[in-house]
């Protein structure tokens, strides 16, 4: 049986699938998604968990895509304060490898190609201070800091697909597009679940499908593009925290590539990314040694700490759909984002989408809208420049904290914390009629409560224990094997009834 006549339908709900349905509901078009897995399930939250303009795109003379990242960076600062903060960045500088100059006349660039903005300026800093010298080895004397600012990719997928849910749309996880084929001025779709199949309809295809792009545009729409997409598998490394202190830092590379370290759920630090050329089938994907080791070794070139692959207590790999530019470098390959319009006479239009960032996301699915207006002449104007995510409305979230600690304070207050930067101010939702944390179910072990679990299933869609533990929260990396066992079990009785 054919369902409603959709204004959109959207094939992937990775960031950019998930803005774009924001988007488009928001100005009041009709709208369903449909995601395989589960939101930002694959490479949108397999990032290295950055909002920034990408300082090393300057030297492939990326000017209009870093500024208008850097534009973009303050956009989401007032968007989504709970999962978007600033940090700072540490380069030490190793002489042989850029030079002072050229690194002075990129961060100079840097603070203002976004425009104007409230974030700490860049700058020299002193490498033999005790808050850097316990951290370097001693050939780093002299380096140099700048702003940019964190994410949690994962919640910001969510968040988005959550707004658009609220204007709207219509979100389908585990629901496979099996075929899309162009019957009149309509699409005409089949979606498969678990429950079987549906047909559906819609005047516009829009192919976010991320690493699939191409699969989708051949296989399951039936077209013979000739390939426009690069796959890269960009890896990560979680290990015991490796210093003190809230900034990163931003290691180069004799293969002229950057590594960052970042600080990451509070025990551990963050290492990545690397840039593997991928033939075939783009997932799943996993790190391989080869990668462990060379991020391994990165950190070793600059910390006194050394670390081997032994030391990784956690680790991610994802895909990078990049457009094909034809650059034989893997790392010199376009970030920027190319919208493919396809739109025969007297027939339905598709729009497939080719690479983008985290960082860009909002405005790649105002860019899309704008491709699409011709095909929806009365479409209102943009506005999710100046809309707040869920739960972004608390203002400054360090005085939110604050009003936690005094709300609730029979609470850890590190707890607390955690809970309003992943939620923000709908933590007092979960906390409802709570007044300590046994009021809030079974204690899972990393900070979890049951409170939170049934939150996470019945409010945002999350139906395994790895929806829970990496993606909606990271708690997973704070329990023992058992601990994450019981939250599967938990998760496994509540679906079933």
């Amino acid at each position: 049986m054919t369902d409603k006549c959709y204004d959109i339908l959207i094939i992937g709900g990775g960031i950019n699938g998930a803005c774009i349905a924001r988007d488009a509901a928001g100005r009041g078009l009709s709208v369903l998604l449909c995601e395989m897995g589960d939101l930002g399930g694959a490479t949108s939250s397999a990032s290295s968990k950055l909002i920034h303009g990408g300082l090393r795109y300057l030297e492939h003379y990326a000017f209009r895509l870093v500024g208008e990242a850097l534009r973009e960076r303050q956009v989401l600062l007032r968007s989504a304060p709970h999962i978007v903060w600033p940090m700072r960045f540490v380069l030490p500088h190793a002489p042989s490898l850029r030079p002072t100059w050229m690194i002075r006349l990129g961060l100079w660039l840097y603070d203002r190609l976004g425009g104007a903005h409230k974030l700490a300026r860049s700058g020299q800093v002193d490498l033999t201070a005790p808050a850097y010298k316990a951290v370097l080895s001693p050939q780093f004397k002299t380096g140099f800091i700048y702003s940019d600012c964190w994410v949690d990719d994962a919640r910001f997928v969510l968040l988005s697909a959550l707004d658009a849910a609220a204007k709207g749309a219509d979100i389908r996880l585990r629901t496979r597009c099996a075929s899309a084929r162009r019957a009149g001025d309509r699409w005409r779709a089949t979606l498969e679940d678990a429950d079987g199949s549906q047909e559906v309809t819609a005047r516009v295809l829009v192919n976010a499908g991320g690493p699939w792009v191409q699969q989708v545009i051949g296989e399951v729409a039936g077209g013979n593009a000739p390939a426009q997409v690069r796959l890269i598998k960009g890896s990560h490394i979680v290990v015991p925290k490796l210093y003190d202190g809230q900034h990163a830092f931003i290691l180069q590379n004799e293969d002229n590539r950057v590594v960052f370290v970042i600080p990451y759920e509070g025990d551990f630090s963050l290492i990545g990314t690397t840039d593997v050329p991928i033939d075939g089938e783009p997932g799943p994907v996993e790190i391989s040694d080869e990668e462990s080791d060379y991020l391994c070794a990165a950190v070793n070139r600059y910390f006194r700490t050394e670390i081997s692959p032994a030391d990784v207590v956690w680790s991610y790999a994802g895909v990078r759909p990049l457009y094909d530019d034809g650059e034989n470098d893997p790392s010199a390959v376009t970030r920027d984002y190319v919208l493919s319009l396809d739109a025969p006479d007297d027939a339905p239009p598709m729009l497939s989408i080719f690479g983008g960032k985290i960082t860009t996301a909002r405005k790649l699915a105002e860019q899309a809208m704008g491709k699409l207006k011709p095909f929806f002449p009365t479409l209102p104007p943009g506005w999710t420049a100046g809309a707040v995510l869920p739960g972004g409305d608390v203002g400054d979230l360090d005085a939110f904290i604050q009003t936690l600690n005094r709300d609730y304070p029979d609470f850890d207050a590190q707890w607390l914390e955690g809970l309003a930067h992943r939620h923000g101010s709908r933590a007092h939702a979960i906390l409802s009629g709570a007044a300590s944390a046994a009021d809030l179910g079974i204690s899972f072990g990393g900070g979890l409560y049951q409170a939170e679990v049934d939150w996470l299933c019945g409010e945002e869609w999350a139906t395994t224990a790895e929806d829970v533990l990496w993606r909606r929260t990271k708690t997973g990396l704070h329990m023992t094997a058992d601990q994450r066992a019981s939250v599967a079990d938990y998760i496994s009785k509540i679906r079933s009834g």
